[in-house]
């Protein structure tokens, strides 16, 4: 798949959604160790909104609609997790405003206005064991890649998200109620983290599809 437009991103949307509710009870336990235990809760619904207002709005063009979409993350998930979902996708997608189709390097440049948004959002950095350390391995990836290919790309973002989340085994979480666990979150996953992964891999899912 060399291009992408509003219709794959719609599908795209849908097995995130999927992924989010499938995942559901496992971000729970994960969130409940460090957390409030409600990301499971807050995904599904956050990307549930977005899928439905996909589907209803299929005549706006990709990055609109990934703008638009994040608004709705942050209108039904105001937590921290969904702000900074929600800001990753609105920044994301306004980064690729104007354009009817979309390749792969388009994708790369989405995770980067992603983390971008985060950033700015969310104060974290690099270190701090947060989804920061997935982010940016991920867009590093994508960006690399020369290729033509969008599921090729999407791939390497998987990989790349992957690589962050064995890194940060050695970070102590620096953000929220988690670091008040300091030393005990060593070798531990971060929930937020988990979700990106799960959001890259449905991703990816969905353009092999």
């Amino acid at each position: 798949m060399e291009k992408m437009g509003s219709a794959e991103i719609i599908k795209m949307l849908g097995h995130v959604a999927q992924a989010m509710k499938d995942k559901r009870q496992y971000l729970i336990e994960l969130d409940s160790t460090i957390g409030d235990g409600d990301l499971g809760i807050t995904m599904e619904k956050g990307f549930e909104a977005a899928y439905t207002y996909a589907k209803d709005n299929q005549s706006l063009k990709p990055g609109d609609l990934l703008m638009r979409c994040g608004m709705q993350i942050v209108k039904v998930a105001p937590s921290t997790m969904g702000t900074l979902m929600g800001t990753g996708f609105m920044r994301g997608g306004k980064m690729l405003s104007g354009k009817d189709i979309l390749v792969s390097q388009d994708l790369a440049v989405f995770f980067e206005g992603f983390l971008q948004g985060v950033l700015e959002r969310g104060k974290a950095k690099q270190g701090d064991k947060t989804i920061v350390d997935i982010l940016f391995p991920i867009v590093e990836a994508m960006k690399a890649y020369q290729g033509t290919d969008c599921k090729a790309v999407l791939e390497e973002g998987v990989l790349g998200a992957y690589r962050g989340l064995e890194a940060e085994k050695g970070m102590m979480s620096q953000h929220g109620k988690a670091a008040v666990f300091r030393e005990k979150t060593l070798q531990m996953t971060d929930p937020g983290s988990m979700a990106v992964v799960i959001l890259i891999e449905a991703c990816r899912d969905s353009a092999h599809n």
